[in-house]
């Protein structure tokens, strides 16, 4: 889940800000910082979380994917379609949606 803060720094990297309980009703801008609207961060949270989702095969392909290591010695042992066929098999069960 994106949170408040990760939705703050992505409009302003440079913000300073204290937050309780990721409430957005609950942000003290600090330093000078400009304060940044409500509606503004919920909108750039709700498009961070959009992104995220939308991503996850990538999260599951990386998890299933053998080490780099692992992929070479395959290719060395087996060849590159024997490699071939290990990455499509996870690509397949992870497809981009």
């Amino acid at each position: 889940m994106i949170n408040i803060a990760q939705s703050i720094k992505a409009i302003n990297l440079n913000a300073e800000f204290a937050i309780l309980e990721d409430d957005v009703k609950q942000i003290e801008w600090c330093n000078g910082t400009k304060p940044i609207s409500e509606a503004d961060i919920l909108a750039k949270q709700k498009e961070l979380q959009a992104e995220y989702d939308a991503n996850k095969y990538q999260r599951d392909r990386a998890k299933a994917y053998p080490s780099i290591a692992d992929q070479l010695d395959n290719i060395y042992h087996n060849g590159i379609d024997a490699w071939k066929t290990t990455i499509k098999a996870i690509k397949d069960k992870h497809p981009k949606e």
